[in-house]
Parts: structure tokens; C-alpha cells; sequence
């Protein structure tokens, strides 16, 4: 399987809810994770942040994302996605469900080590999410 095809599959398992369980077969199991956003500020590995994404998707249970873009950059070994997620708080969640819907710009660089992701990192503007959500 080439790193496009795996970036992809893991792609889709974490930005559906599938957690590390459902993302793990992708990844070293050491994969490291940062991302320069406060709401992401204490996760450093990349379970952690799979994790993280599933228990995102229980207050925003329509979360899906809009891929705009997935590249590869064979000489490095990187895999780029930049999507855009859409959601509406509608459960409890961080706070009471705000009915605020939020339409956040990202993107993932996947880097690879022998065929599996060994680290990503999430470029994000968190605040701003955060905001149109009503969380911040």
C-alpha cells in the first residue's frame, strides 16, 4: 500500500470517529501528534488525538468533513489533507449544546517512517472554531 493510500485510510477513520482503535493500523504505535492550538495543547501522541477527534463527534454528532485537498510528497515522506469540518453542537458536550454551527479550516501533515504515520501534525485555528461553536 503506498503513503497516499494509507494516509488516506487513516484520514477517514479518525475524521469519521473511529479513534485509535479504528486509526491504529496505520500508525507506529509510538506516533507522536502536535498541533499549535490551545484546545490540543496537552495531546502528544497520536492516539491521543484519535481519541480526542471521537469524543469530538458525541457533542457535534453531524461532524463530517469537506476534503479540499490530499498530496504526497514522496521525497520527504509526507502526506498533506487540507479539509474543512463542518458540525453543529446539538448534545451535551464542554457546555450545554449551543445550536452554533461550525465551519473550521485544517489540515494534517502526515509524516511516514517505513509505511505507517509516525507523527502528524494539525494545523488549526482552534480559537476561532471554538468561538463559532459557542464554546469560547
Amino acid at each position: 500500500m503506498s503513503i497516499l493510500d494509507t494516509a488516506s485510510s487513516f484520514f477517514v477513520a479518525c475524521e469519521t470517529g473511529k479513534g485509535w482503535e479504528g486509526c491504529s493500523t496505520h500508525c507506529h504505535t509510538d506516533a507522536s501528534f502536535s498541533a499549535q492550538a490551545d484546545a490540543l495543547a496537552e495531546i502528544t501522541t497520536l492516539a491521543g488525538y484519535c481519541d480526542w477527534m471521537q469524543g469530538l463527534l458525541v457533542p457535534i454528532p453531524d461532524g463530517h468533513y469537506e476534503l479540499k485537498s490530499f498530496s504526497v510528497d514522496e521525497e520527504r515522506q509526507v502526506v498533506t489533507a487540507f479539509a474543512v469540518f463542518h458540525g453543529t453542537h446539538t448534545v451535551e458536550g464542554p457546555v450545554p449544546p449551543t445550536g452554533k454551527t461550525a465551519a473550521s479550516d485544517y489540515v494534517y501533515a502526515m509524516e511516514f517512517n517505513d509505511g505507517k504515520i509516525s507523527h502528524m501534525t494539525k494545523i488549526w485555528n482552534d480559537a476561532h472554531a471554538l468561538k463559532q461553536l459557542g464554546w469560547a
